[in-house]
C-alpha cells in the first residue's frame, strides 16, 4: 500500500527562471519563498517517487491524435529539449525516471476507466516539467520523476470534474496497487493566470488568481469545482490559465486537506500569475 506523504501547486513559467535577476524585490521573494518551500518540504518527506501532472504545450504529440494524459515511462527524463532551451534559459537536467511506477500508473488507470497513453522515449519537455525540476534540483536527488502531461490546450480538454476523477482514481491506484510502503509525492504544475500569444499577453488576471488560490488554501473541493469552470479559466486567460486543471488531479487524490500559500505576485513581466500552495496531509479531512 502506497502512502501520499507530500503534495504541491506551482506555476512553471519561464520567466520566474530566465527574467528571475530582473525581476522586483517582492516578486523575487514570492518566487523564492514559494519555490524553496517546496524543495525543503519535498526532500524531507523523503519521497520514493515524484509524480508531476504537467501541460503538454504542442509539443508531443499531433493535434489530430492528441491524448489527454500521456505518461513518460523512460528511466531518464532529460531537459529542456533543444528547441526551448533559449526560451526557458534554464540549465539541462536528466532526472532519474521509473519505469515500473509509471508502467503500473499506466495499467492502474486504464483498469478504473481512466484512458491514458504511455510513451517509453524521453519526452519533449518544455517549461512544464523543466522549470518544476531545475527550481527543486529534483535531479540532484534520489527520488524519482513520473511525468503525467495533460493536456489542457486541445479542445475539448478534459474538464476540472473530469481531471478531479482522474485524482480520485490516482488516489485508489497510489493506496491499492504500489508496493507496501512507497512513498510518493504529488505536483501540479501549471498556471497560474495568463494569455500565451494573446491579446492579453502582459495581462494577468490577479483578481482570479488570489481567488484560485485561496480556495487552494481552504480546501473546499465543492465550492473549487463550483467556482472554477472551464468558461472561468478561459476567461482568465485563453490557451494559459487552463493549465491549472494539473492541479486537480493533485487535490481530488489527497481529499479535501488546508494548504498554504507563499505570497503572489502579477510582475507582468513574468506574463503569467505566480502563487504556490502546500497541502497540509496531517490535517483532517
Amino acid at each position: 500500500m502506497g502512502q501520499i506523504v507530500f503534495a504541491a501547486g506551482a506555476p512553471h513559467a519561464p520567466a520566474i527562471v530566465g527574467l528571475f535577476d530582473r525581476a522586483p524585490a517582492d516578486s523575487q521573494k514570492v518566487v523564492k519563498d514559494t519555490y524553496t518551500a517546496i524543495t525543503q518540504e519535498l526532500k524531507a518527506a523523503q519521497p520514493d517517487v515524484l509524480i508531476v501532472f504537467a501541460n503538454d504545450h504542442l509539443a508531443n504529440s499531433r493535434i489530430t491524435l492528441y491524448p489527454d494524459f500521456l505518461i513518460g515511462t523512460a528511466a531518464q527524463h532529460s531537459g529542456p529539449h533543444e528547441w526551448f532551451q533559449e526560451w526557458i534559459g534554464c540549465r539541462d537536467y536528466s532526472a532519474k525516471g521509473n519505469p515500473d511506477v509509471a508502467k503500473a500508473l499506466f495499467q492502474g488507470m486504464t483498469r478504473r476507466g481512466i484512458r491514458m497513453s504511455s510513451r517509453e522515449e524521453n519526452l519533449k519537455f518544455d517549461d512544464n516539467i523543466s522549470v518544476p525540476v531545475v527550481m527543486t534540483d529534483l535531479d540532484r536527488t534520489e527520488i524519482t520523476l513520473v511525468p503525467v502531461l495533460q493536456n489542457c490546450t486541445v479542445p475539448p480538454f478534459p474538464s476540472p470534474e473530469k481531471c478531479y476523477e482522474v485524482g480520485t482514481a490516482l488516489r485508489d491506484f497510489i493506496e491499492k496497487d504500489l508496493p507496501k510502503d512507497m512513498r510518493v509525492a504529488l505536483f501540479g504544475s501549471g498556471g497560474l493566470s495568463h494569455e500565451p500569444g494573446g491579446v492579453k499577453y502582459y495581462k494577468i488576471d490577479e483578481e482570479f488568481d488570489r481567488a484560485f488560490l485561496d480556495l487552494c488554501v481552504k480546501g473546499d473541493h465543492k465550492e473549487l469545482l463550483k467556482e472554477i469552470t472551464v468558461e472561468r479559466l478561459e476567461e482568465a486567460g485563453i490557451g494559459g490559465t487552463a493549465e491549472l486543471l494539473s492541479w486537480f488531479p493533485v487535490m481530488a487524490a489527497i481529499g479535501e486537506r488546508p494548504g498554504r500559500s507563499f505570497g503572489y505576485t502579477g510582475w507582468p513581466s513574468f506574463r503569467c500569475g505566480v502563487g504556490g500552495v502546500i497541502w497540509d496531509l496531517e490535517a483532517k479531512q
